[in-house]
């Protein structure tokens, strides 16, 4: 019989495990190969977003929406690439209100923040403000919490005003705050600019283009993932401060008959503009920008003196469309058509809704704003009836500001009701985007049915009214100017 060689159990079991090692290497190398590349393919199917807020800058402060002084090139390229909306409004006529609207797709009436935070009532009140929210609580959804989520990174660059620091960014669902705190302005846009949550720049740099810095590094670190960055710029609001060199280059470039004049101010938009210039740049040179949609507007209309919002009536602080109508660009790759025009009107809180829809993510469990997709793709409307604002304070500091009002817009129509005497004005929109010619009296009954529509929205939405002030007196002013 020929001779069988035989093996020895160890060295059997010792050469099938060295096989199967093997083996289940392969298949754990295959299957890691596999995941990270769906991980990938995943990230690259998920849309970056990037939302950046200017700081009370009026509806026509952009070369594109009709400035005769101030130059924007990079945000009127942005324009020429997506799609610019012309009927746009704020949640409301002063900053934190919108803010808070633009984060949750919350109207500020139902958040109960309804006011800058926090607040300045005059000396003698005819009517009590009501108790209102000086933070953005924790409990309500957001746009960071839902991006966040969804696997993205998330950061907010520049002003936040919404709370003092248990109330911050990283409280709220970004992963990253830089130069976010309860403060409504710098003390200056020149370094130092002594603000806790911003490292300190050198002495003599511009506040703006930091913030533009910080956003493009912040791009940098996370490009191969998707991300969410919420700009808020801290310009054009007060202090009025441009950057040396472009202020010269205005002050060279004045000349009488300019609707808009301000030299410092047009270099406070430009300096803005730049940041924006930085982003755009950097998105391409990282091969992101066929995968990033990019919403560029304001929180309220242009303060007056320092800017003009003609032909809109007076400006930030005030009931009438100079308060509120304000830019409004959107920049969807592949989708928006390249300089297209969207007329139809639209708030503060349809960035929510409409960023979710692009981006396939998860509906929310509650919003006043209606997704902006249809628009977007131009072939559709969207379904809502009117627009509204509520807003129970004083803004007494500002040119052309206001008593407590609320508002409604339906079709072309607009009706103010001021809460001091409950009297109303009606606006045709269409006809006179001034509001010069009120109508309440001749439109008895267009008057009454809009008033109803305001006040049973109210109650949908729990909104808070003033009160009578027991110690008010009449035979002195509600507010007394101070000299400056």
């Amino acid at each position: 019989m020929p001779n069988r060689r035989t093996l020895s159990p160890v060295v059997t079991c010792s050469a099938v495990w060295s096989f199967l090692k093997h083996r289940l290497f392969v298949a754990a190398l295959l299957c890691f190969t596999a995941l990270s590349l769906a991980t990938a393919a995943n990230a690259a199917t998920k849309p970056n977003v990037v939302l950046i807020l200017a700081d009370d800058q009026g509806w026509t402060d952009l070369h594109c929406f009709g400035s005769d002084l101030y130059q924007t090139p990079n945000i009127d390229k942005l324009a020429k690439d997506g799609m610019k909306f012309t009927q746009h409004y704020s949640a409301c006529t002063v900053c934190s209100p919108t803010r808070a609207a633009i984060l949750t797709g919350q109207y500020p009436a139902r958040l109960h923040v309804t006011d800058w935070i926090p607040g300045l009532p005059p000396e003698n009140p005819k009517l009590l403000v009501p108790d209102w929210t000086k933070y953005l609580s924790h409990s309500e959804p957001n746009i960071a919490k839902s991006f966040k989520a969804a696997g993205y990174a998330t950061a907010s660059i520049g002003k936040w005003h919404l709370g003092d620091e248990e109330y911050y960014p990283d409280k709220q669902g970004f992963d990253i705050n830089i130069a976010g705190t309860d403060k409504p302005s710098p003390a200056t846009y020149t370094a130092p600019w002594k603000i806790p949550t911003l490292p300190e720049g050198k002495a003599g740099d511009y506040l703006t283009d930091r913030l533009g810095n910080e956003a493009v590094k912040f791009i940098e670190q996370h490009k191969d993932q998707p991300f969410f960055l919420y700009l808020p710029h801290f310009a054009v609001h007060t202090p009025i401060q441009g950057r040396p060199d472009l202020v010269k280059k205005y002050r060279d470039l004045k000349r009488a008959g300019l609707t808009h004049s301000n030299a410092v101010y047009a270099a406070m938009v430009e300096g803005v503009d730049i940041a924006v210039g930085q982003i755009r740049n950097k998105l391409d040179e990282l091969k992101l920008s066929e995968n990033t949609i990019i919403i560029y507007t304001s929180d309220n209309g242009g303060r007056v003196p320092t800017t003009s919002n003609h032909p809109l009536r007076v400006g930030k602080g005030s009931c009438y469309e100079g308060g509120t109508r304000v830019p409004l660009i959107i920049y969807w790759p592949g989708v928006t058509k390249p300089g297209s025009m969207g007329d139809t009107p639209v708030i503060s809180m349809d960035y929510y809704p409409t960023l979710m829809d692009i981006c396939g993510l998860k509906a929310l469990p509650k919003s006043d704003g209606v997704s902006l997709v249809p628009i977007l793709r131009g072939n559709g409307a969207i379904k809502r009836g009117e627009l509204f604002w509520h807003y129970p304070h004083y803004q007494h500091y500002q040119l052309g500001g206001t008593t407590p009002y609320g508002a409604i817009r339906q079709g072309d129509f607009k009706l103010i009701e001021f809460f001091d005497d409950m009297r109303v004005e009606l606006y045709n929109l269409k006809e006179d985007i001034g509001e010069q010619k009120d109508l309440a009296k001749l439109m008895p009954d267009k008057a009454n049915q809009l008033r109803n529509r305001l006040h049973a929205w109210r109650k949908e939405v729990g909104a808070q009214m003033p009160t009578a002030n027991p110690a008010y007196d009449p035979t002195r002013p509600e507010h007394t100017p101070k000299k400056k």
